[in-house]
């Protein structure tokens, strides 16, 4: 079984296990855990920040981050199909009493034009625009990269109307092995970001929230509220130790062999790709099919993968499957599509 779900499916290496039951642990929440303190402090120098902070999980990184830059009754513009507005189950709202008022984009760049368009005035009926967030690399868009001019353009702009800006940088590394452009400068002038390391880098579990040491500071006790605070977690961060030290070297392996399986689907009847627009790990098939018949199809032809929606398949790349995986993907199609 080819498992092109998400990156999320990998299992640890041996390197991992080794090191994770090697571990030197402490109480973290007590901030004695020196496995945690190391990948937290690598995490803020890899990423030009002053500190970081360990979370089980993307969504809790993400969610950190919106509750630490906003209030009760704010408004956070957001892409239209951004993670925190499709796949957090509403915790903007349930959590902090913030809506997400979505902003159409290109391949997962809103413009810069309708962003500003979409900040609020000074009105008594108008929720306080408290938060820009910005998702790269876009998932939903195909693991696309929002272009750094974007992203400048956004900050600037950020900038010039008093407000914060967040990156959802789940999968931040594939941008930087994308464009060339080291993940520092990506997230230059935003205020908090989270890195998953449990995606494209590999590790079983974890993702880090980085910004300044003021901010960080708060997100510990949002950690702490929402449950987060773990205990000996330098179990489990010995292993994002080594997938933020090693995760990288091989992504651009993943963004080839997606560009491969992209122009073995190309062409296919009743589907529809441009191998071109294929940037990072990520494959977004469009289907005229229904997409989760079709997802049931290609399992039982040992390809897994996910509909995102009725008329789109996602494949993802990943360090836990190679070209066979592509051959298998290929095959499958042409069976079910052609």
């Amino acid at each position: 079984m080819h498992d092109l779900r998400s990156d999320t499916v990998t299992r640890p290496t041996p390197e991992m296990r080794a090191a994770m039951a090697a571990a030197e642990v402490g109480d973290d929440v007590l901030g004695e855990d020196p496995t945690v303190r190391a990948l937290e402090e690598q995490g803020a120098e890899r990423l030009g920040k002053q500190a970081a902070l360990f979370v089980p999980s993307g969504t809790m990184g993400n969610q950190i981050c919106l509750g630490a830059l906003t209030r009760p009754g704010d408004e956070i513009v957001a892409e239209a199909e951004s993670h925190a507005l499709y796949n957090e189950v509403g915790s903007a709202a349930r959590l902090w009493g913030c809506q997400i008022r979505p902003v159409p984009g290109v391949r997962g760049a809103m413009p810069v034009e309708a962003v500003e368009r979409a900040l609020r005035g000074d009105d008594i009926h108008y929720p306080r625009t408290g938060l820009i967030s910005i998702e790269q690399t876009h998932n939903y868009s195909g693991g696309s990269v929002v272009p750094l001019e974007t992203v400048d353009a956004l900050t600037a702009l950020a900038r010039r109307r008093g407000l914060p800006v967040h990156v959802d940088g789940a999968r931040l590394f594939h941008a930087e092995v994308a464009s060339g452009v080291p993940a520092a400068r990506w997230v230059r002038d935003v205020e908090l970001t989270s890195i998953c390391l449990s995606k494209g880098l590999g590790a079983p579990v974890g993702s880090l929230v980085v910004g300044s040491a003021e901010r960080i500071a708060v997100c510990r006790k949002l950690r702490k509220a929402l449950g987060g605070g773990m205990r000996q977690a330098g179990v489990i961060a010995a292993a994002g130790l080594l997938a933020l030290r090693d995760g990288t070297a091989r992504l651009a392996d993943d963004h080839a062999r997606a560009r491969a399986l992209a122009l073995e689907l190309a062409d296919l009847p009743g589907a529809r790709i441009d191998p071109a627009a294929v940037q990072t790990n990520i494959v977004v098939l469009h289907v005229e099919r229904e997409a989760h018949e079709l997802q049931d199809a290609f399992a039982r032809r040992g390809v897994l993968c996910l509909a995102l929606d009725a008329g789109r398949l996602r494949f993802v790349l990943h360090r836990d499957v190679g070209d066979e995986a592509v051959h298998a993907v290929a095959a499958a199609a042409r069976s079910e599509l052609s």
